[in-house]
């Protein structure tokens, strides 16, 4: 299945995309020192997936872009999981740091 426009977006012009990652998955983005997960499947378990995707990352600044309306369900979600991610929605104009 393609990505949507607001998928690639959301990765933005990163110097690395679908880079590959232990267990035969794939992040979106690396971008200088940041790492760029884009979520757009609004579900917890969905966004527990991408979070582990991003935990993979060390030294990195993690990023989890999500839909406007999931923000508070991303939020809650990187808290009970105890990672150091910053959620923004996928236009990047709201960025929460839990």
């Amino acid at each position: 299945m393609s990505e949507s426009r607001s998928h690639k977006a959301g990765k933005g012009n990163a110097a690395r995309t679908e880079v590959s990652i232990p267990g035969n998955r794939r992040l979106d983005a690396i971008r200088g020192i940041s790492a760029i997960e884009v979520e757009r499947g609004g579900t917890a378990r969905k966004i527990d997936q991408a979070l582990s995707r991003l935990a993979t990352q060390a030294n990195r600044a993690k990023i989890l872009r999500v839909p406007q309306n999931d923000m508070p369900l991303a939020v809650e979600c990187v808290r009970k999981k105890r990672v150091n991610v910053t959620v923004t929605n996928l236009a990047k104009t709201k960025r929460i740091k839990p």
